[in-house]
């Protein structure tokens, strides 16, 4: 178990390391996006290749970032019910949601998806809007995307069943705010 642990903070590395570069992207997303508004609104010129261009970072924010946000359990969770359970039946219920759920349709999109990239590489696929872009890097996206999104499924798979064999604390106990960051209250009357 220990190498498998191992393992799962080479992923947890890796998808921390794309995560922030995902950062970065989102600021440069923003820059294209204000810089087409400007050139289209003030100067009356524009170019399809940069509204593609915000489109494709865009694909890469999310398809890339999805990794990363399940590293730190920010995705979206319907948990009405399992909130209420006890921290182990919660692990119980990640570990069966990732072997039933998340890893399959994962690897099935990364699987279905490769053939598309292959068919544009080879076929030099292009925007058929004037002035587009060529379009299997976007496309590529999705396999690497789902790909990453799998490895750290695989990551939270080993980290929820070493915390069930009691390895691991658990992975996701909310640490506790450090004393400097506490709110300070005011002591007798303010003037």
């Amino acid at each position: 178990m220990r190498a498998l642990l191992r393992i799962s903070g080479w992923i947890d590395r890796l998808s921390d390391g794309i995560g922030r570069i995902v950062y970065w992207l989102v600021l440069l997303a923003v820059l294209v996006s204000a810089g087409n508004a400007v050139s289209r609104y003030a100067f009356n010129m524009s170019s399809n290749a940069w509204l593609e261009i915000q489109w494709y970072l865009f694909s890469a924010i999310f398809l890339l970032g999805a990794g990363y946000t399940l590293r730190h359990n920010e995705h979206i969770r319907i948990d009405v019910l399992s909130s209420r359970f006890p921290r182990r039946a919660q692990a119980w219920i990640d570990v069966f949601g990732t072997l039933l759920f998340l890893l399959p349709v994962v690897l099935y999109v990364f699987w279905a998806s490769w053939p598309m990239v292959e068919d544009s590489f080879l076929r030099h696929e292009i925007s058929t809007d004037a002035g587009g872009l060529v379009r299997w890097p976007v496309k590529l996206l999705i396999p690497i995307g789902f790909g990453l999104l799998a490895l750290q499924g695989v990551s939270e798979l080993i980290k929820r069943i070493a915390f069930l064999r009691g390895l691991i604390a658990d992975p996701f106990a909310k640490p506790e705010r450090p004393a400097e960051l506490e709110m300070v209250q005011p002591q007798g009357p303010v003037s």
